[in-house]
């Protein structure tokens, strides 16, 4: 097929808008699946946090690694458009295998509602999960690139616009999928029993997944198809090799310098190879200091939704749970990517100045640095309101007085008085080796506390007589997870009981003790006792004031004087008072940060790429990103600080730190265009050619001059 005149629409050739529907349905069916897997990781394989957080982390790292294969398959071999369609089939394959081991009458043959053998179901996830990465990764830096392949020379304009639109395709997929995804699991669904459906679920990413690949092939008259040239990536390593050793055997004075380490390759490969490499390392080199951005960009799913759950949802009218904090970058990223470019970058312009890719992207890491700043700030806020435990060999002591008589209790250093069910003095902190407790009231012995008390922890001791106590160790020496509320009921009857609230059930709390912490989301909840010793016509359902985010109650269950049962209420962590609506600037600053960063870098790494190797740099830009992630990792897992924000400050400064180098580099660096310099070698080859198929030809020119 000759090469027919692209079609064009508003100026844009006609194949990018297949392009641009073709990655919304990829990275809706991407982050769609990604949204699920920790839940579905706990709740249907039953793992737990810590192996499912790894599993999960090393998959995302996967899907960042691959893509230099598939830059490799790409311009070495099946060329863009053909690995793009063969690595979708695979990816297609990978979502359906996902889909298939997430339903559970699958292996589940006497239709209890549990799978019998789960190594089945988490065989056919991580193979699953294995195609997923391959696919996603596989097509990422290929996309991009075929996208601005499709571009001719003199629509630079045109072209740095589409790779806008095409990370506002990226954020409007992630963004619409994470808020579809966790609506399609709460259906149910299932032959034999019913439970959420996570077949459905990731069944719809397949689907989208099978959508996008249809697309992108329908369009595949209109693309415009640069041929691979044979093995690239080994000439480059084997170019690259040869340079260096070269370079080391004429490492003497007598033999001249050359100008580049590369040119010491000149005596076995051609100029073109060699300046097309050059090109590569030199951006590569500009690369080195840029997972520094992905490292602190990468938290917010991680460490910023921790903050949140330290921090109240409670916006004016609406509530917000933590985890849907991550879903403002996403909305922002759709508002930011055409403010900025249609507003910012021709403001900027008109002022005159030059902003290049380069700047922009050193503003970008320093606005993502800002943002760490802005999070270290609204931390030391959340700090001020946070409750005191204890640490290192520090117990904790609160007393709730549950029988009918004042009690007095000795602690060393003070002697406090307990009204019946009256509201206790906060949590008193004492030394576990010398803590001697005793309990009296008027006209009986001294009772003695002897109890083994843990250190690190918060204890309650429950007293009812002079001579009968009982200690309780409260299991919360931190804030309750996801901004969820921690409830436990003390039991002040004759006999136990159970506890019913919110589908959530509390077994056999026994006389004169207390059930462990159970945890619900914000709200008002209800909650019903069952016990024989409750007569008939007595209330059972009572309700709990409302629950805010992060606080922790004790319901004390005691008998009125009518036989019937009363809920009385004691605060032992307040709720969370900081508003979630603070994390809105840290998250503003990132997002611009990003709008100038990400967006630039994608099409800098185009611009800059010898045609034969675009692919191949979208796919090193790929890899900051997954270096970036690492750094987490290891950061994460080196060590805790004591003070939370303290690390945020100290990725702050490392970005700051590194945004500086990145800027002196930057100021060295020469802008090119590929395609001007390969034009160049197409026209001394050409002249070259002719010279040699006719010598005569020269000298007839040179003749005619002098005559």
């Amino acid at each position: 097929m000759g090469m027919s005149v692209p079609k064009s629409c508003f100026g844009y050739p006609l194949s990018i808008f297949f392009i641009v529907v073709n990655e919304f349905c990829e990275r809706f069916s991407y982050y769609g699946m990604r949204a699920l897997l920790i839940l579905y990781f706990q709740r249907f394989l039953g793992w737990n946090d810590n192996l499912g957080t790894a599993i999960y982390h090393t998959f995302v790292a996967l899907c960042y690694l691959t893509p230099i294969l598939g830059a490799l398959i790409a311009d070495s071999w099946l060329g863009k458009f053909k690995t793009i369609v063969s690595l979708s089939i695979v990816y297609t394959i990978g979502q359906v295998v996902i889909a298939v081991s997430s339903i559970n009458d699958l292996t589940d043959f006497n239709h209890d509602g549990t799978p019998d053998s789960i190594s089945v179901h988490v065989a056919l996830s991580m193979i699953g999960l294995v195609l997923i990465a391959l696919g996603t990764g596989g097509i990422k830096p290929c996309v991009s690139a075929f996208g601005g392949d499709q571009f001719e020379e003199g629509q630079e304009k045109q072209r740095n616009r589409f790779f806008s639109i095409f990370y506002l395709a990226i954020n409007a997929g992630s963004l619409l999928s994470t808020i579809i995804t966790p609506m399609l699991r709460v259906q149910v669904c299932g032959i034999h029993s019913k439970q959420a459906c996570y077949p459905l679920a990731f069944g719809v990413p397949a689907a989208l997944m099978a959508v996008s690949l249809i697309v992108f092939v329908i369009g595949s008259g209109m693309y415009k198809k640069v041929q691979p040239q044979g093995n690239i990536m080994s000439k480059v390593a084997r170019c690259i090799g040869f340079a260096i050793k070269n370079r080391i055997r004429h490492r003497s004075k007598k033999f001249p310098k050359r100008e580049h380490w590369l040119d010491w390759a000149s005596e076995k490969y051609d100029e073109r190879l060699i300046s097309q490499i050059k090109m590569v390392t030199r951006v590569m080199f500009l690369y080195i200091p840029l997972p520094m951005f992905w490292a602190l960009f990468d938290q917010q799913g991680s460490r910023w939704t921790l903050q949140a759950t330290t921090m109240s949802g409670k916006i004016g009218i609406i509530e917000i749970q933590p985890d849907q904090m991550q879903t403002v970058n996403a909305i922002l990223i759709v508002i930011m990517v055409p403010i900025v470019d249609a507003v910012v970058y021709p403001l900027i312009a008109k002022c005159g100045l030059n902003f290049t890719s380069l700047k922009k992207m050193t503003v970008g890491m320093f606005l993502a640095s800002m943002a760490f700043v802005a999070a270290a700030i609204v931390q030391v806020e959340i700090d001020k309101t946070l409750p005191v435990f204890p640490k290192g060999n520090e117990v904790q002591i609160k007393v709730l007085n549950i029988g009918d008589s004042n009690m007095t209790v000795s602690f060393p250093g003070t002697t406090e008085t307990y009204n019946q069910m009256s509201q206790p003095k906060d949590f008193m902190t004492f030394n576990v080796d010398n803590l001697s407790i005793n309990i009296s009231s008027t006209g009986s012995p001294v009772t003695p506390v002897t109890h083994n008390f843990e250190s690190g922890h918060r204890h309650t001791l429950l007293v009812w007589a002079p001579s009968n106590y009982q200690v309780v160790k409260d299991g919360l020496n931190q804030k309750p997870e996801k901004g969820r509320n921690g409830i436990r009921f003390v039991n002040a009857f004759g006999e136990s009981f159970n506890v019913t609230m919110d589908g959530e059930v509390y077994n056999n709390v026994s006389s004169h003790n207390a059930s462990e912490y159970l945890f619900f989301s914000s709200g008002v909840k209800s909650f019903t006792i069952n016990s024989p010793e409750i007569s008939q016509p007595c209330g059972k359902e009572f309700k709990t004031s409302y629950l805010g985010f992060g606080s922790a109650f004790t319901y004390v269950i005691t008998r009125k004087s009518d036989g019937c049962p009363e809920a009385k209420a004691f605060e032992d962590i307040s709720p969370n008072t900081v508003s979630m609506a603070l994390q809105i600037p840290q998250y503003f600053l990132l997002t611009c940060g990003e709008v100038v960063f990400s967006v630039t870098g994608l099409e800098f790494s185009y611009s800059q790429a010898p045609s034969n190797m675009k692919s191949v740099l979208q796919a090193g830009w790929l890899l900051t990103v997954a270096v970036g992630n690492i750094i987490v990792l290891i950061v994460a897992g080196a060590g805790q600080f004591s003070e939370q924000w303290a690390e945020y400050v100290l990725f702050a400064a490392l970005l700051l730190v590194v945004c500086v180098i990145f800027a002196i580099m930057a100021r060295f660096y020469t802008y090119i265009n590929p395609a001007e310099v390969e034009a160049q070698f197409d026209k001394d080859d050409k002249e070259d050619y002719l010279e040699k198929s006719n010598p005569y030809a020269k000298l007839d020119s040179v003749s005619q001059t002098q005559m």
